[in-house]
Protein backbone atom coordinates (compact mmCIF):
# COMPACT_ATOMS: atom_id res chain seq x y z
CA UNK A 1 0.00 0.00 0.00
CA UNK A 2 1.56 3.06 -0.83
CA UNK A 3 1.76 5.64 1.62
CA UNK A 4 1.33 8.81 -0.45
CA UNK A 5 -2.01 7.40 -1.74
CA UNK A 6 -3.30 6.91 1.83
CA UNK A 7 -6.01 10.29 2.45
CA UNK A 8 -5.87 9.01 6.54
CA UNK A 9 -3.52 9.45 9.25
CA UNK A 10 -4.90 7.63 11.84
CA UNK A 11 -8.09 5.09 11.68
CA UNK A 12 -10.34 3.64 14.32
CA UNK A 13 -11.33 0.12 13.24
CA UNK A 14 -14.38 -0.89 15.34
CA UNK A 15 -15.32 -5.12 14.96
CA UNK A 16 -18.22 -6.43 16.48
CA UNK A 17 -19.24 -9.75 18.04
CA UNK A 18 -20.53 -10.79 15.01
CA UNK A 19 -17.91 -10.16 12.77
CA UNK A 20 -15.17 -12.00 15.40
CA UNK A 21 -17.69 -14.85 15.64
CA UNK A 22 -18.73 -15.38 11.81
CA UNK A 23 -22.25 -15.53 13.64
CA UNK A 24 -21.25 -18.90 15.37
CA UNK A 25 -20.94 -18.98 19.06
CA UNK A 26 -17.18 -19.33 19.07
CA UNK A 27 -14.50 -16.88 18.29
CA UNK A 28 -13.46 -17.08 14.35
CA UNK A 29 -9.73 -17.31 14.95
CA UNK A 30 -9.12 -17.34 10.63
CA UNK A 31 -11.19 -14.57 10.32
CA UNK A 32 -9.40 -12.49 12.89
CA UNK A 33 -5.94 -13.53 11.41
CA UNK A 34 -7.39 -11.71 8.46
CA UNK A 35 -7.90 -8.75 10.05
CA UNK A 36 -5.26 -8.37 11.88
CA UNK A 37 -3.29 -9.01 8.74
CA UNK A 38 -4.99 -5.57 6.92
CA UNK A 39 -4.68 -3.70 9.99
CA UNK A 40 -0.89 -4.38 10.07
CA UNK A 41 -0.69 -3.90 6.75
CA UNK A 42 -1.79 -0.11 7.43
CA UNK A 43 0.78 0.24 10.12
CA UNK A 44 3.47 -0.68 7.78
CA UNK A 45 2.29 1.93 4.80
CA UNK A 46 2.48 4.59 8.31
CA UNK A 47 -1.37 4.48 8.97
CA UNK A 48 -1.96 4.90 12.92
CA UNK A 49 -4.74 1.51 13.94
CA UNK A 50 -6.76 2.17 16.97
CA UNK A 51 -8.71 -1.39 17.64
CA UNK A 52 -12.20 -1.06 19.35
CA UNK A 53 -13.11 -4.90 19.55
CA UNK A 54 -15.96 -6.75 21.18
CA UNK A 55 -16.72 -10.20 22.33
CA UNK A 56 -15.10 -10.30 25.65
CA UNK A 57 -17.96 -12.07 27.03
CA UNK A 58 -18.51 -14.75 23.86
CA UNK A 59 -14.88 -15.62 24.36
CA UNK A 60 -15.57 -16.19 28.19
CA UNK A 61 -18.18 -18.61 26.92
CA UNK A 62 -16.48 -20.43 24.78
CA UNK A 63 -13.41 -21.24 27.42
CA UNK A 64 -15.64 -21.96 29.91
CA UNK A 65 -17.09 -24.58 27.43
CA UNK A 66 -20.57 -22.69 27.05
CA UNK A 67 -21.78 -22.99 30.53
CA UNK A 68 -25.81 -22.83 31.28
CA UNK A 69 -25.92 -19.42 33.67
CA UNK A 70 -28.82 -17.48 35.07
CA UNK A 71 -28.75 -14.02 32.91
CA UNK A 72 -27.70 -11.47 35.57
CA UNK A 73 -25.55 -8.84 35.50
CA UNK A 74 -23.29 -10.62 37.80
CA UNK A 75 -22.79 -13.85 35.67
CA UNK A 76 -22.53 -11.51 32.45
CA UNK A 77 -19.70 -10.01 34.59
CA UNK A 78 -17.82 -12.98 35.13
CA UNK A 79 -18.08 -14.12 31.63
CA UNK A 80 -16.17 -10.74 30.55
CA UNK A 81 -13.79 -11.16 33.08
CA UNK A 82 -12.74 -14.41 32.27
CA UNK A 83 -13.22 -13.71 28.35
CA UNK A 84 -11.01 -10.46 28.35
CA UNK A 85 -8.66 -12.04 29.26
CA UNK A 86 -8.88 -14.42 26.40
CA UNK A 87 -9.42 -12.12 23.76
CA UNK A 88 -6.78 -10.10 24.78
CA UNK A 89 -4.78 -12.73 24.13
CA UNK A 90 -5.77 -13.93 20.97
CA UNK A 91 -5.34 -10.45 19.26
CA UNK A 92 -1.69 -10.32 20.91
CA UNK A 93 -0.77 -13.63 18.95
CA UNK A 94 -2.19 -12.86 16.07
CA UNK A 95 -0.45 -9.32 15.96
CA UNK A 96 2.24 -10.94 17.18
CA UNK A 97 2.68 -13.07 13.57
CA UNK A 98 2.88 -9.34 11.88
CA UNK A 99 5.55 -8.42 14.25
CA UNK A 100 3.25 -5.69 16.39
CA UNK A 101 2.19 -5.28 19.79
CA UNK A 102 -0.74 -4.46 21.45
CA UNK A 103 -1.62 -2.64 24.65
CA UNK A 104 -5.11 -2.69 26.43
CA UNK A 105 -7.75 -0.35 27.53
CA UNK A 106 -10.56 -0.87 29.20
CA UNK A 107 -12.91 1.98 29.70
CA UNK A 108 -16.33 2.85 31.41
CA UNK A 109 -18.12 6.16 30.64
CA UNK A 110 -16.87 7.13 34.43
CA UNK A 111 -13.45 7.38 32.28
CA UNK A 112 -14.91 9.41 30.03
CA UNK A 113 -17.32 12.05 32.29
CA UNK A 114 -14.70 13.15 34.01
CA UNK A 115 -12.64 15.86 32.18
CA UNK A 116 -9.17 14.84 33.81
CA UNK A 117 -9.38 10.66 33.31
CA UNK A 118 -10.90 11.76 29.53
CA UNK A 119 -7.14 13.50 28.87
CA UNK A 120 -5.51 10.71 30.79
CA UNK A 121 -6.67 8.50 28.31
CA UNK A 122 -6.08 10.41 25.13
CA UNK A 123 -2.18 10.44 26.60
CA UNK A 124 -2.23 6.77 26.88
CA UNK A 125 -3.21 6.26 23.19
CA UNK A 126 -1.15 8.52 21.67
CA UNK A 127 1.68 7.08 23.75
CA UNK A 128 1.00 4.06 22.71
CA UNK A 129 0.52 4.65 19.38
CA UNK A 130 4.21 7.19 18.98
CA UNK A 131 5.56 3.54 19.50
CA UNK A 132 3.67 2.03 17.26
CA UNK A 133 2.30 -0.41 19.43
CA UNK A 134 -2.07 -1.01 18.63
CA UNK A 135 -4.13 0.10 21.62
CA UNK A 136 -7.23 -2.25 21.70
CA UNK A 137 -10.30 -0.91 23.55
CA UNK A 138 -12.96 -2.57 24.68
CA UNK A 139 -15.71 -1.33 27.49
CA UNK A 140 -14.56 -2.73 30.90
CA UNK A 141 -17.57 -5.06 31.46
CA UNK A 142 -16.34 -6.72 34.40
CA UNK A 143 -17.17 -3.52 36.39
CA UNK A 144 -19.29 -1.26 34.46
CA UNK A 145 -22.92 -1.21 35.99
CA UNK A 146 -25.42 0.15 33.50
CA UNK A 147 -25.48 3.38 35.41
CA UNK A 148 -21.67 3.97 34.27
CA UNK A 149 -21.17 1.64 30.75
CA UNK A 150 -21.32 3.69 27.35
CA UNK A 151 -23.48 0.73 26.65
CA UNK A 152 -21.92 -0.64 23.31
CA UNK A 153 -18.76 -0.35 21.33
CA UNK A 154 -20.10 1.55 18.26
CA UNK A 155 -20.49 4.39 20.61
CA UNK A 156 -17.44 3.46 22.53
CA UNK A 157 -15.36 3.52 19.19
CA UNK A 158 -16.75 6.84 18.03
CA UNK A 159 -15.12 8.43 21.50
CA UNK A 160 -12.29 6.60 20.80
CA UNK A 161 -11.70 7.81 17.81
CA UNK A 162 -12.47 11.70 19.50
CA UNK A 163 -10.03 10.38 22.20
CA UNK A 164 -6.99 9.80 19.40
CA UNK A 165 -8.32 12.73 16.89
CA UNK A 166 -8.50 10.17 14.44
CA UNK A 167 -9.36 10.77 10.67
CA UNK A 168 -11.79 7.54 10.02
CA UNK A 169 -14.13 5.49 12.23
CA UNK A 170 -14.99 2.40 10.06
CA UNK A 171 -17.61 0.21 11.99
CA UNK A 172 -17.77 -3.32 10.99
CA UNK A 173 -20.57 -5.53 11.23
CA UNK A 174 -22.33 -8.35 9.64
CA UNK A 175 -24.49 -5.94 7.35
CA UNK A 176 -22.62 -4.22 3.87
CA UNK A 177 -23.93 -1.19 5.18
CA UNK A 178 -27.14 1.02 5.81
CA UNK A 179 -29.59 0.21 3.47
CA UNK A 180 -32.93 2.02 2.48
CA UNK A 181 -34.95 -0.64 3.77
CA UNK A 182 -34.71 -3.90 6.01
CA UNK A 183 -32.71 -6.38 4.18
CA UNK A 184 -33.82 -8.88 6.11
CA UNK A 185 -37.63 -8.27 5.01
CA UNK A 186 -37.05 -6.72 1.70
CA UNK A 187 -34.96 -8.39 -0.88
CA UNK A 188 -34.93 -5.62 -2.96
CA UNK A 189 -33.55 -2.86 -0.73
CA UNK A 190 -30.49 -0.62 -1.89
CA UNK A 191 -27.44 0.20 -0.13
CA UNK A 192 -26.96 3.77 0.94
CA UNK A 193 -23.14 4.40 -0.25
CA UNK A 194 -23.17 7.65 0.80
CA UNK A 195 -24.82 9.93 3.46
CA UNK A 196 -24.19 14.22 3.86
CA UNK A 197 -26.87 14.27 7.07
CA UNK A 198 -28.39 12.24 9.60
CA UNK A 199 -31.95 13.50 10.22
CA UNK A 200 -35.29 11.69 11.29
CA UNK A 201 -35.83 9.85 8.62
CA UNK A 202 -32.26 7.79 8.25
CA UNK A 203 -33.26 6.84 11.75
CA UNK A 204 -36.25 5.29 11.24
CA UNK A 205 -34.65 2.68 8.73
CA UNK A 206 -31.99 1.23 11.63
CA UNK A 207 -32.92 -1.57 12.75
CA UNK A 208 -31.76 -3.83 16.11
CA UNK A 209 -29.42 -6.58 16.07
CA UNK A 210 -29.12 -9.41 13.05
CA UNK A 211 -27.17 -12.10 14.82
CA UNK A 212 -28.14 -11.53 18.73
CA UNK A 213 -24.58 -11.97 19.85
CA UNK A 214 -23.72 -8.27 20.30
CA UNK A 215 -25.70 -5.18 22.15
CA UNK A 216 -25.06 -2.87 19.17
CA UNK A 217 -27.24 -2.53 15.66
CA UNK A 218 -27.63 -0.22 13.16
CA UNK A 219 -29.08 2.12 15.45
CA UNK A 220 -25.97 2.55 17.71
CA UNK A 221 -24.20 3.01 14.48
CA UNK A 222 -25.93 6.18 13.48
CA UNK A 223 -25.22 7.35 16.78
CA UNK A 224 -21.78 6.45 16.25
CA UNK A 225 -21.62 8.14 13.42
CA UNK A 226 -23.25 11.39 14.11
CA UNK A 227 -21.06 11.82 17.27
CA UNK A 228 -17.89 11.23 15.08
CA UNK A 229 -18.89 13.20 12.02
CA UNK A 230 -19.54 16.19 14.88
CA UNK A 231 -15.75 16.00 15.28
CA UNK A 232 -14.50 16.11 11.94
CA UNK A 233 -14.29 12.62 11.59
CA UNK A 234 -15.38 10.31 8.49
CA UNK A 235 -17.24 7.12 9.15
CA UNK A 236 -17.90 4.10 6.73
CA UNK A 237 -19.77 1.33 8.09
CA UNK A 238 -19.24 -1.90 5.78
CA UNK A 239 -19.25 -5.88 6.05
CA UNK A 240 -16.50 -6.88 8.33
CA UNK A 241 -16.35 -10.55 5.67
CA UNK A 242 -15.91 -8.36 2.63
CA UNK A 243 -12.48 -9.03 1.08
CA UNK A 244 -9.99 -6.63 2.29
CA UNK A 245 -12.55 -4.27 3.64
CA UNK A 246 -9.99 -2.45 5.65
CA UNK A 247 -7.44 -1.73 3.24
CA UNK A 248 -10.27 -1.12 0.53
CA UNK A 249 -12.07 1.38 2.58
CA UNK A 250 -8.94 3.26 3.71
CA UNK A 251 -8.31 3.43 -0.15
CA UNK A 252 -11.91 5.04 -0.36
CA UNK A 253 -12.76 2.65 -2.81
CA UNK A 254 -16.98 2.43 -2.89
CA UNK A 255 -17.40 -0.29 -0.20
CA UNK A 256 -20.35 0.03 2.12
CA UNK A 257 -22.20 3.35 3.57
CA UNK A 258 -19.52 6.76 3.92
CA UNK A 259 -20.79 9.35 6.56
CA UNK A 260 -19.11 12.23 5.37
CA UNK A 261 -17.55 14.59 8.44
CA UNK A 262 -18.78 18.15 9.24
CA UNK A 263 -16.23 20.55 7.65
CA UNK A 264 -16.08 22.55 10.70
CA UNK A 265 -15.39 20.07 13.44
CA UNK A 266 -16.29 21.02 17.02
CA UNK A 267 -13.20 21.80 19.01
CA UNK A 268 -11.56 19.82 21.94
CA UNK A 269 -13.53 20.64 24.67
CA UNK A 270 -16.99 20.29 22.73
CA UNK A 271 -15.84 17.06 21.46
CA UNK A 272 -15.80 15.91 25.06
CA UNK A 273 -19.20 17.53 25.85
CA UNK A 274 -20.79 15.85 23.10
CA UNK A 275 -18.60 12.19 23.51
CA UNK A 276 -17.97 12.21 27.25
CA UNK A 277 -20.39 12.96 30.28
CA UNK A 278 -23.48 11.01 30.42
CA UNK A 279 -26.45 13.71 30.96
CA UNK A 280 -27.57 13.51 34.57
CA UNK A 281 -30.63 15.81 33.78
CA UNK A 282 -32.00 18.21 31.43
CA UNK A 283 -34.00 21.61 30.64
CA UNK A 284 -37.16 22.07 28.89
CA UNK A 285 -36.92 25.51 26.85
CA UNK A 286 -39.63 27.43 25.57
CA UNK A 287 -39.98 28.00 22.12
CA UNK A 288 -37.68 31.31 22.01
CA UNK A 289 -35.22 29.69 24.03
CA UNK A 290 -34.98 27.03 21.37
CA UNK A 291 -35.17 29.43 18.95
CA UNK A 292 -31.75 31.55 20.51
CA UNK A 293 -29.95 28.52 21.05
CA UNK A 294 -30.14 26.45 17.34
CA UNK A 295 -30.77 29.30 15.44
CA UNK A 296 -28.77 32.64 17.16
CA UNK A 297 -26.04 31.07 18.47
CA UNK A 298 -27.25 31.99 21.89
CA UNK A 299 -26.41 30.90 25.49
CA UNK A 300 -29.18 29.35 27.60
CA UNK A 301 -30.77 32.16 30.21
CA UNK A 302 -33.24 31.40 32.54
CA UNK A 303 -36.24 33.24 31.02
CA UNK A 304 -36.22 30.53 28.29
CA UNK A 305 -36.26 27.27 30.76
CA UNK A 306 -40.16 26.19 31.60
CA UNK A 307 -38.75 22.65 33.16
CA UNK A 308 -36.13 21.11 35.16
CA UNK A 309 -36.08 17.45 35.37
CA UNK A 310 -33.50 15.66 37.65
CA UNK A 311 -31.43 16.10 40.77
CA UNK A 312 -27.61 17.08 39.49
CA UNK A 313 -24.67 19.88 40.76
CA UNK A 314 -23.43 22.70 39.39
CA UNK A 315 -21.00 22.19 36.31
CA UNK A 316 -23.56 18.63 35.37
CA UNK A 317 -24.10 18.34 31.74
CA UNK A 318 -27.79 18.22 30.67
CA UNK A 319 -29.64 17.57 27.95
CA UNK A 320 -31.53 20.66 26.57
CA UNK A 321 -35.16 20.18 25.12
CA UNK A 322 -38.12 21.30 23.69
CA UNK A 323 -41.27 21.35 24.69
CA UNK A 324 -41.84 18.18 23.12
CA UNK A 325 -39.33 16.30 24.27
CA UNK A 326 -36.55 16.31 21.44
CA UNK A 327 -32.84 17.05 22.52
CA UNK A 328 -31.58 19.94 21.03
CA UNK A 329 -28.37 20.26 22.51
CA UNK A 330 -26.10 18.92 24.97
CA UNK A 331 -24.18 21.42 27.71
CA UNK A 332 -22.91 22.14 31.05
CA UNK A 333 -24.72 24.33 33.91
CA UNK A 334 -23.50 27.21 35.77
CA UNK A 335 -26.40 26.50 38.15
CA UNK A 336 -27.30 23.20 40.43
CA UNK A 337 -30.96 21.48 39.49
CA UNK A 338 -32.16 23.28 42.96
CA UNK A 339 -31.30 26.62 42.26
CA UNK A 340 -32.72 26.12 38.38
CA UNK A 341 -36.11 25.00 40.18
CA UNK A 342 -35.97 28.74 41.70
CA UNK A 343 -35.29 30.94 38.62
CA UNK A 344 -36.17 28.82 36.15
CA UNK A 345 -38.78 31.26 34.05
CA UNK A 346 -37.49 34.56 35.62
CA UNK A 347 -35.46 37.46 34.07
CA UNK A 348 -31.38 37.16 34.39
CA UNK A 349 -31.37 40.14 36.65
CA UNK A 350 -33.82 38.65 39.14
CA UNK A 351 -30.74 35.74 39.75
CA UNK A 352 -29.05 37.53 42.59
CA UNK A 353 -32.29 38.03 44.66
CA UNK A 354 -33.88 34.90 44.38
CA UNK A 355 -30.55 33.09 44.94
CA UNK A 356 -28.95 35.40 46.92
CA UNK A 357 -25.38 34.52 44.62
CA UNK A 358 -24.84 35.19 40.60
CA UNK A 359 -22.75 32.97 38.32
CA UNK A 360 -23.90 34.91 35.69
CA UNK A 361 -26.70 35.65 33.49
CA UNK A 362 -26.33 32.42 30.97
CA UNK A 363 -27.40 28.79 32.65
CA UNK A 364 -25.85 27.15 30.10
CA UNK A 365 -22.89 29.06 28.53
CA UNK A 366 -23.11 29.13 24.62
CA UNK A 367 -18.74 28.00 24.56
CA UNK A 368 -20.61 24.85 27.39
CA UNK A 369 -22.62 24.09 24.27
CA UNK A 370 -23.04 21.17 21.93
CA UNK A 371 -26.44 21.99 19.56
CA UNK A 372 -27.67 18.37 18.19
Amino acid sequence: MNLSEIAYRRVVVKLGTSVLTSGSKQLDKAHMVELARQMAALMRSGVEVVLCTSGAIAAGREHLQYPVLPDTMANKQLLAAVGQSQLILAWSQLFSIYGLHVGQLLLTRADLHDRERYLNARDTLNALLAHNIIPIINENDAVATNEIKVGDNDNLSARAALLCDADLLILLTDQKGLFDADPRTHPNAKLISQVEKIDDSLRLLAGGSVSGLGTGGMSTKLEAADIARRAGIEVVIASGHHPDVIKKVVAKESIGTHFSAIENPLESRKQWILAGPAAQGSLVLDAGAVKAVTEKGRSLLSKGIIGVKGEFERGATLQLVDQNGKIIARGITRYCGEALGLIAGKHSDEIESVLGYDYGDAIVHRNDMVVL
